[in-house]
């Protein structure tokens, strides 16, 4: 029997995009924030899945977007439908405190990257209770190039750090370097990731490398963007039953 409309409603997949309200690396002068391709690319995919997606933020409001992403050598198809977005630039610049989100009505949870999460999502108590809660309960968790930062803080049920043992990946040592930060982040994401006893996995510099275990996707740099937003929209179509096949883990 054909579903009704109200019923494909009900079962269309809610995601919570959880970004950064910062926008200063540390003390220093220089600015960050969202890493806006890392964004867009898993975004749009949620968006044309028929997804339901809520931004939020620690502190609501804009979540800014680094500038150095705008350059033209990171322009893609995706942060072209966004400059021409004026509904999703809004809903950017008009976030939802995350203290104020019900977590428990959420299907999954996406972390997109930028160096702004290094200064307010790794200490965020909300942030990560949601993040907790949402891996715990088997629902799709996603995040790309610095998003694993947040996972930082993050225990698993037994009170272990969260991805012992999980097969991940994140913005390099060596693409951090190359970018002139090492020096600046509070500490490099891949050294943290394996000090939580993940199974850090990695490709090249600047190439695609997404990696899925269980319910947990990371996506390694910005590169990474559409293939995790891909993937993600199939786990999440999966846990929800609107899909038969599931993406394989990859260790």
């Amino acid at each position: 029997r054909a579903c009704t409309s109200n019923q494909i409603a009900t079962m269309a997949a809610k995601v919570l995009i959880v970004l950064t309200s910062n926008d200063a690396m540390g003390s220093t002068d220089k600015k960050t924030g969202l890493w806006l391709d890392e964004f867009a690319a898993p975004f749009y995919r949620m968006k044309d899945a028929g997804f339901e997606c809520v931004l939020a933020n620690p502190k609501g409001g804009a979540t800014p977007i680094d500038a150095s992403s705008l350059a033209e050598a990171f322009v893609t198809e995706e942060t072209k439908r966004y400059d021409a977005d004026e509904e999703t630039k809004k809903a950017l610049a008009n976030c939802v405190p995350l203290s104020k989100v019900d977590i428990s009505t959420f299907d999954a949870l996406f972390i997109p990257g930028g160096h702004g999460p290094y200064w307010d999502l790794v200490e965020d108590k909300t942030s990560i209770e949601f993040i907790e809660k949402v891996f715990a309960a088997g629902k799709p968790v996603g995040a790309v190039c610095h998003g694993p930062t947040a996972f930082k803080n993050c225990k698993n049920p037994a009170g272990e750090p969260m991805l012992k043992g999980l097969a991940v990946t994140g913005f390099t040592n060596t693409e951090e370097a190359a970018v002139g930060l090492t020096e600046v982040v509070p500490f490099l994401l891949e050294d943290q990731l394996k000090a939580m006893g993940a199974d850090f996995k990695r490709k090249d510099d600047w190439n695609s490398c997404v990696i899925k275990k269980g319910n947990l996707i990371t996506g390694q740099n910005p590169q990474s963007a559409p293939e995790i937003g891909d993937k993600f929209v199939l786990m999440v179509k999966k846990s929800k039953g609107l899909e038969a096949a599931d993406v394989p883990d990859d260790a």
